[in-house]
């Protein structure tokens, strides 16, 4: 039966058009795969709009706030929504509770999941819970000064952001005060968060009830200091190498932290967990990304491709789990 599918794509984040980038990947990749595809944008003042094609035109102009008839149309005749949302107002679980509501099947983590591995302090906090290794930080909250007792450098970073905005590596005291204030500009939650000296890798999640750990990949950063927002979207200043150049025993102990993750922040559908191989050998988890990057070339499509998925076969995937869940949870009483 060929499938209606609604991607959504845009928000109100700082990552809009990294978003409409993947969206567009998405909805080539299905509608070649004979799904029936709507593309549903929402502008970065919040107006939702219809695209026209899978180039992603403008059509029909909406109202902020609320999708107006339109799209509600449109969405009432999908058979699942694809949010390729990132950051605030849609990775967060503002739009996975709008659906929610609606009762619309949808790909990715529930309104639970999403809200916590946006919060890197509450993910931290869940996962320590679970006795998941983690990289340690310092919470600070609007109104308290700059802290830290990891000695320099460390990273700061506002708690419920993505995509490196906002984010510092601060060498000294007065880059720390600076890299604070900064942080603060985008959160009322901040994280002083030490640095680890070692190996950053990334590993993709799939499934539901069983999901599996793709091949892990190494972030090589080409010029810049960190893996910072240039890093990881400006052409030639990554390299992913896969599998990551470590031991054949921590390749399966990041796959093994990376599923306890998932479960723990009861995560479904998708994620990318990102984590560090000390150099003295111990696996750390750092975030986790219930929507990853979502074009060809982006890390998790990479991590599944070299795993036996190839990028097709991973968007049906993740339809077919977002029905099953649907369907699994229609059977709750309320």
């Amino acid at each position: 039966m060929r499938r209606r599918i609604a991607v959504l794509s845009g928000g109100r984040s700082s990552e809009h058009e990294i978003s409409v980038a993947s969206a567009r990947s998405v909805v080539a990749a299905l509608t070649e795969r004979g799904a029936d595809v709507v593309s549903i944008e929402i502008g970065r003042e919040g107006t939702w709009e219809l695209t026209t094609d899978t180039a992603g035109t403008p059509g029909t102009a909406l109202e902020p706030r609320l999708p107006d008839r339109p799209v509600v149309a449109a969405l009432a005749e999908v058979d699942v929504v694809f949010p390729v949302l990132h950051g605030p107002f849609g990775e967060d679980g503002t739009v996975q509770g709008l659906l929610e509501l609606a009762g619309v099947p949808y790909v990715g983590a529930g309104v639970t999941a999403s809200a916590l591995a946006m919060d890197k302090d509450l993910f931290k906090s869940v996962l320590r819970d679970n006795e998941i290794p983690v990289t340690r930080n310092i919470t600070l909250r609007a109104g308290e000064e700059a802290a830290n007792r990891f000695g320099y450098p460390v990273f700061v970073k506002p708690a419920r952001l993505g995509s490196s905005v906002g984010i510092s590596k601060a060498h000294d005291a007065a880059e720390l005060a600076a890299a604070v204030a900064l942080a603060f500009q985008h959160d009322e939650k901040v994280l002083v968060e030490e640095f680890v000296e070692g190996i950053e890798v990334e590993v993709g999640v799939l499934g539901n009830r069983d999901p599996v750990a793709s091949v892990p990949g190494e972030i090589v950063v080409s010029h810049n200091e960190w893996y910072d927002y240039e890093a990881k979207y400006d052409e030639g200043e990554m390299e992913l190498v896969i599998p990551a150049r470590v031991s054949p025993e921590q390749l399966a102990r990041a796959q093994e932290l990376a599923v306890r993750a998932f479960v723990a922040t009861e995560c479904e559908g998708m994620a990318r967990v990102d984590m560090f191989v000390r150099s003295d050998g111990e696996v750390l988890v750092n975030e986790l990304n219930t929507i990853p990057g979502f074009t060809q070339t982006s890390v998790y499509a990479k991590l599944f491709q070299a795993s036996g998925i190839d990028y097709g076969s991973l968007l049906e995937r993740l339809v077919d789990l977002a029905l099953e869940r649907h369907e699994r949870r229609r059977r709750l009483k309320y």
